[in-house]
C-alpha cells in the first residue's frame, strides 16, 4: 500500500466505502480527482457507486470473509449511509482505520441515542420519549400531547418507519403498523410534532486535527417526506443562521467526528432552532455544493477521511437543487437544453416512484 505522508494518505491509496448508492458514486468521483482509488462494498450488483469505481465487492454486510478481504485491500474505511449494521463497522474498525469511528455511527443510527446526545450537549430537540409497548405509547402520548409522531428508532429515512398520531388516533393500530418492522422488530420513539416555519440543514466537515469547515445553512422543501428542493442560502435571519452553524459544529466536535456531518433542523415560528436528525456522511441537501462551491461536500468528505487539509466552503453564488424522483429523470434532455442547469444522473436502472434518480442544480447570482 502507498505510504502515508504526515498522516495523510498519498495519491494511489485505496478508500473503502461501505454502501454503493449515489452518495458513494459522487464520493468516488471526487476521490478519483484527488488521485485515490475507491473500493465499493455493498450487496447490489451494478450499483451507482460501483459503476465509477475500479474495485467492487458485492456481498452481504454480514459476510465476515468478504469483509476481511475488503479490509485487507483498503487503506481506510468509511460509509456513505448510516443504515449499515453496526456489527459490520465494529468488526471493520479492528481491521482497518475507520473514519468516522464506529461510535459516531452507533449514535446516529438510533433516534433515542441521537437525541440523548444532543441533550447532553444542551442542544435543543423536540420533546421525546422512548417506548417499548403499547402502554408506554399511551403514556408518552398523554405526556407529550397530540399531535406527535411515532417512529422506529432505527432504519427510518424519507418518511419510512413513522406514523403521525393526532387526537383520537388509534394507538394500537399505529403501534402494530410499526412494531414489527425489521428483523426482530425495532425500538420506538415518540416525538412532539413541531409546527415549524421551515426546515434547514448545515453540513460541517471535521479533519483529523479538529479543524472544521461548514457550508451555509440551506432550506429544504419535502414532498411526501422526500427532499424535493434545496434553496441556497436558507431564508433565515443572520442570528438563526449563526446559531444553526454553531449547533452543527458543536455536534461534530462532541462526536469527535472525522468526516462529514449533516444536521437537519427545524426553525420554529418564534425563531427557535431544534435538531431533528444527524447524518454522518454526505447528504442530499449538500448536492448543490458540486456546482456552487470551491470545494464540494464530496471532496470535503474524501479530504477528511484521507487525512488531508479541508478545502474552502465559500460559494460562487446562490443555488437551487431539485431532486429528480422516479420518472422525472425522463426530462434529462430538456434539462440539458438549459445552459444554466447542471444535471447529475445516478445510473440507476429502474425509475420507481419516489426513487432518487438524479438531481439538477441551477445557479443564481449571490445575494
Amino acid at each position: 500500500m502507498p505510504p502515508a505522508l504526515d498522516g495523510a494518505l498519498a495519491p494511489g491509496a485505496v478508500i473503502g466505502i461501505l454502501g454503493s448508492g449515489q452518495l458513494g458514486r459522487m464520493s468516488a468521483l471526487a476521490a478519483a480527482r484527488l488521485g485515490y482509488r475507491c473500493h465499493i462494498y455493498g450487496p447490489e450488483p451494478d450499483a451507482p457507486a460501483a459503476q465509477v469505481s475500479n474495485l467492487t465487492t458485492v456481498a452481504a454486510y454480514d459476510d465476515e470473509a468478504a469483509l476481511a478481504r475488503f479490509a485487507a485491500a483498503v487503506d481506510v474505511v468509511t460509509f456513505e449511509f448510516e443504515n449499515i449494521p453496526f456489527a459490520t463497522v465494529e468488526a471493520l474498525s479492528n481491521l482497518a482505520p475507520l473514519r468516522p469511528k464506529a461510535e459516531v455511527l452507533r449514535v446516529c443510527q438510533d433516534r433515542i441515542l441521537e437525541k440523548g446526545f444532543c441533550s447532553r450537549l444542551d442542544i435543543p430537540t423536540a420533546s421525546y420519549a422512548g417506548v417499548g409497548s403499547i402502554d408506554d405509547l399511551t403514556h408518552a402520548v398523554a405526556d407529550i400531547g397530540a399531535p406527535c409522531v411515532l417512529k422506529t428508532t432505527r432504519l427510518g429515512y424519507d418518511g419510512k418507519g413513522q406514523a403521525l398520531i393526532e387526537a383520537g388516533s388509534d394507538l394500537e393500530a399505529a403501534w402494530s403498523a410499526l412494531a414489527g418492522r425489521g428483523p426482530g422488530g425495532l425500538g420506538m420513539i415518540v416525538e412532539a410534532f413541531v409546527d415549524f416555519e421551515l426546515e434547514i440543514s448545515v453540513i460541517v466537515a471535521r479533519a483529523i486535527d479538529g479543524t472544521m469547515r461548514s457550508y451555509v445553512p440551506v432550506e429544504n422543501e419535502h414532498r411526501n417526506h422526500i427532499l424535493d428542493r434545496t434553496l441556497v442560502p436558507a431564508r433565515i435571519a443572520n442570528d438563526v443562521a449563526n446559531r444553526a452553524d454553531s449547533i452543527a459544529r458543536g455536534l461534530a466536535e462532541g462526536l469527535d467526528l472525522v468526516g462529514l456531518l449533516a444536521v437537519e433542523m427545524f426553525v420554529t415560528k418564534n425563531g427557535k432552532v431544534l435538531v431533528n436528525e444527524l447524518a454522518p456522511r454526505p447528504h442530499n441537501s449538500g448536492h448543490w455544493t458540486l456546482d456552487a462551491c470551491v470545494t464540494s461536500q464530496f471532496e470535503q468528505f474524501i479530504r477528511a477521511v484521507a487525512g488531508l487539509p479541508l478545502g474552502a466552503t465559500a460559494r460562487h453564488g446562490d443555488a437551487e437543487m431539485k431532486n429528480l424522483l422516479g420518472d422525472e429523470i425522463e426530462s434529462w434532455l430538456e434539462i440539458l437544453s438549459d445552459p444554466d442547469a447542471k444535471l447529475h444522473v445516478y445510473g440507476k436502472a429502474e425509475a420507481r416512484p419516489g426513487r432518487k434518480m438524479g438531481h439538477v442544480t441551477r445557479l443564481k447570482p449571490k445575494s
